[in-house]
């Protein structure tokens, strides 16, 4: 947890918006993790692969229970919550602004973008962890930077 927990979290969070959603999403992740003794790593990397893998299928796992509620799993209002524009939380920082950018797209190609971006994956990398072809993966790549630079603009 202390070598891959921020990347876990980030994912989390970055897939669900919420902090309590994310923060679920994290233990269930690590909880996996912990009984999944019959898994083979074949290295650090292999290891973090695999958390960010596992992380995603979780956050996924849980917004599917949050649709078949009754209830929309996030409203309008949330979505304007989670993406913030006052200046005492986030005071003049453009890495807030592409931050609250990433979350407002759609997944994909949220989270190949993220992987892309903030964790150096390669395209082929990403297409093994999102069980994607890899021209797909560059498809979403391609997209997501073009809908965050329109976010942005």
């Amino acid at each position: 947890m202390t070598r891959h927990g921020d990347t876990v979290w980030r994912v989390c969070l970055l897939s669900l918006r919420h902090d309590a959603d994310a923060q679920d999403a994290f233990q269930d992740t690590f909880m996996k993790y912990a009984l999944a003794d019959a898994q083979a790593f074949e290295g650090e990397e292999h290891r973090k692969a695999w958390l960010i893998r596992v992380a995603t299928n979780v956050c996924r796992d849980l917004l599917r229970r949050a649709a078949r509620r009754t209830a929309a799993p996030f409203d309008e209002t949330a979505a304007c919550l989670a993406v913030s524009d006052d200046p005492e939380t986030q005071p003049g920082s453009s890495l807030h602004e592409v931050i609250d950018a990433l979350r407002s797209l759609d997944d994909p190609p949220r989270t190949p973008l993220y992987l892309a971006i903030y964790e150096g994956y390669t395209a082929p990398e990403i297409a093994k962890l999102v069980e994607a072809p890899v021209n797909t993966v560059y498809s979403w790549i391609a997209r997501g930077k073009r809908q965050l630079k329109e976010v942005l603009a």
